[in-house]
């Protein structure tokens, strides 16, 4: 039986432990960032070829400043609870279609216009990258010290992200912590995270209670997830952006992850 200690204090005794990934254990803003900009001017792209010589300068900045505001992005930061650093790959998607209905497209055409920009970023981003832009975004301080005690005293550890499976599976090889997680949970699963039957199923696939867990998260929609879930403790991490999260869902606030000890009772 592990307890966790939170800045010295007693928080209980738990069998479990659910990590978000983005923002949370990985350093993801400076990637998301990078998207987000190629995404945007891949949709201008798509958009000024779409209306051929009708496209005027004003569409393309209204388009610009509809997507950094939808996206909940800057030239330097990401907001942590905006689209890109919370939401799935098909949430961003669906997101950046209905920008193109609001400057006039159908719906059927925007879900079109959307995936083609989505495509022609990914391409820019291949035909740009270099090697060290296939490592894995850096690990957050003193995450790996605080997973290796969580497995030194028999915690079962699990990742639940709106990452790929296979973005999951990458950024833990690229840290030697594929041994660490017992079980992922991604975008590619279903239900999504943030619904509380995600947290379920994971739990269940574990063998774990989600009253003998906790969760740790840097968004209010996995904070309240966890609790609609029946989780035991659920804890805010505010370190992994630019901007500070603003979260209120949270019984405790972490900021940095040596302020949490395990003990194997």
């Amino acid at each position: 039986m592990a307890q966790l200690l939170l800045r010295g204090e007693c928080l209980g005794d738990f069998d479990g432990v659910l990590f978000d990934k983005d923002g949370t254990l990985s350093h993801s803003e400076p990637r998301l960032i990078e998207q987000g900009h190629s995404r945007i001017a891949a949709a201008c792209d798509c958009w000024i070829s779409s209306k051929e010589d009708s496209a005027t300068s004003e569409q393309v900045e209204q388009l610009k400043k509809m997507m950094h505001q939808a996206y909940g992005l800057s030239q330097e930061s990401v907001s942590p609870d905006g689209l890109l650093a919370v939401a799935s790959r098909q949430h961003n998607l669906v997101a950046t279609a209905t920008v193109f209905t609001l400057l006039g497209l159908s719906w059927p055409r925007a879900l079109l216009m959307a995936d083609r920009s989505f495509k022609k970023a990914a391409q820019w981003r291949r035909a740009q990258r270099t090697p060290a832009d296939h490592d894995p975004s850096p690990l957050l301080p003193a995450a790996k010290p605080f997973l290796d005690q969580l497995i030194a005293a028999g915690v079962t550890c699990a990742v639940i992200s709106n990452d790929t499976h296979q973005g999951i599976k990458d950024f833990l090889r690229g840290h030697q912590l594929e041994g660490h997680m017992a079980g992922l949970w991604s975008a590619d699963n279903r239900p999504n995270k943030p619904d509380p039957e995600a947290v379920h199923q994971l739990c269940g696939n574990l063998g774990l209670q989600p009253s003998r867990c906790a969760l740790i998260g840097d968004a209010d929609s996995d904070l309240l997830m966890a609790r609609q879930a029946g989780i035991g403790l659920s804890l805010g991490y505010v370190a992994g952006w630019r901007r500070s999260p603003d979260l209120t869902e949270h019984e405790h606030l972490i900021r940095h992850w040596d302020e949490l000890q395990v003990i194997d009772r």
